[in-house]
């Protein structure tokens, strides 16, 4: 048996006093105590080993030299299942947080060659250029006081459906194949209601850049989903270019994009909200515009139709500025727009974390190239970045959430 010894990555050592017990309880549903070993291992790696967190880094620094071959054989080959794992982590950042959103955000990891999985030069709508890269998306669970990665789907680029060598030699499921990341998304939000059993929370996702915004937000509704949307203020206000009288969308002098709708809106007034940054201190103030998107949908046979929610559009204007710098469609209209910017200030907390992901806690550093390889890294990555979370949340106290006051 390996005796781990942590070195310090400018952490007080006692910090990870209750790591044993966190990797105890998340790991439970591995089948074997060396899995579970291991397990905890490579989470404690990821805390304290500094600079750049490979195997053979976290072998060495951590558990021995000698270790190299059998943590590489627990995160690429040992066939242990993700997804309990990232349940319970799931569980437990859900009852420390009481997350108020999910917030989906996109993952890069860039790579040379293009052997590791899902590696395609393509576009990272996060780095506004094409890449040969991987690409994924997360979902986090996100509250007032910070946000933690639970879910992850790797988006497989066409190239690889019919590579049937490559496919081979990285181990992709058979079943796993290209398709538009809302229908990803839609995948792991079933996963998290249905298997997990998690309570829904509104869904903010940033659609700027994808066709997909109509799918999904019906997708959403059909789940009976909130949602938080933000979308290019160039994109038509229907799937379908409808025919209607006089007053239809479309129609002469009427806005027939989400821009011009919110430009209507704001002729109109708007009303500005002033918050303060618990971090910082510092207060930031801006003007909000929420609009009713018409309610008319396409139906799936293309044929006009009553969308059965609801839709706004919000908008915001940092004060000085002339354009809206975000719009979201939304289907929280009821919940007011105080309530709907407290839920894209919470959601921001994912932001700061994709960051600290990759920058703290190696969720770019795997160096092998297979399927399970691949999510066997993020959720152990996932679990130590949990691990930091839970421990500034204890730290924190929990306070009370500083409810948006109207600007005066």
């Amino acid at each position: 048996m390996h005796r781990f010894h942590a070195v310090s990555a400018g952490a007080d050592p006692s910090d990870l006093s209750t790591l044993s017990e966190f990797c105890e309880e998340l790991f439970t549903t591995l089948g074997r105590s060396d899995q579970r070993r291991w397990a905890e291992a490579y989470v404690r790696g990821l805390l304290v080993v500094p600079g750049r967190k490979s195997i053979r880094r976290i072998s060495e620094l951590v558990v021995g030299r000698d270790a190299d071959q059998s943590l590489q054989q627990f995160v690429n080959q040992s066939p242990w299942a993700w997804e309990p794992v990232r349940r319970r982590l799931a569980e437990r950042i859900g009852q420390a947080m009481r997350p108020r959103a999910w917030v989906v955000r996109e993952a890069v990891f860039p790579k040379n060659g293009d052997n590791s999985v899902g590696v395609a030069r393509q576009y990272a709508p996060t780095a506004g250029r094409m890449l040969n890269c991987q690409r994924a998306v997360g979902v986090f669970l996100a509250g007032d006081e910070g946000a933690g990665a639970v879910d992850w789907r790797l988006v497989m680029p066409k190239s690889w459906d019919h590579d049937a060598d490559r496919r081979a030699k990285t181990r992709v499921p058979e079943d796993e194949r290209s398709r538009p990341v809302w229908q990803y998304l839609l995948d792991a939000f079933d996963e998290m209601t249905g298997n997990w059993g998690l309570p829904a929370a509104p869904v903010v996702v940033d659609l700027s850049s994808d066709p997909g915004v109509f799918p999904l937000l019906s997708g959403l509704e059909e789940r009976g989903m909130r949602y938080l949307a933000q979308v290019s203020t160039a994109m038509p206000l229907l799937p379908v270019n409808l025919v209607g009288g006089p007053g239809a969308v479309g129609s002469r002098n009427q806005p027939r994009t989400v821009g011009q709708l919110v430009a209507a809106a704001a002729r109109r007034g708007r009303s500005t909200l002033s918050w303060r940054d618990e971090r910082t201190g510092a207060v930031s103030t801006s003007d909000f515009v929420v609009a009713t998107l018409p309610g008319h949908a396409a139906m799936g046979d293309g044929r006009p139709g009553r969308l059965p929610w609801l839709r706004h559009v919000l908008a915001e204007w940092p004060v000085g500025q002339v354009r809206p710098s975000a719009v979201w469609l939304t289907n929280l209209g009821a919940a007011g727009i105080r309530e709907m910017v407290s839920l894209l200030r919470a959601a921001g907390h994912a932001d700061t974390e994709v960051a600290r992901l990759a920058e703290e806690f190696g969720l770019r550093h795997f160096e092998g190239r297979s399927f399970p390889g691949w999510h066997h890294h993020v959720t152990l990555v996932s679990a130590a970045h949990g691990f930091r979370l839970l421990q500034e949340l204890e730290r924190a106290g929990y306070p009370e959430e500083r409810l948006l006051r109207p600007y005066a």
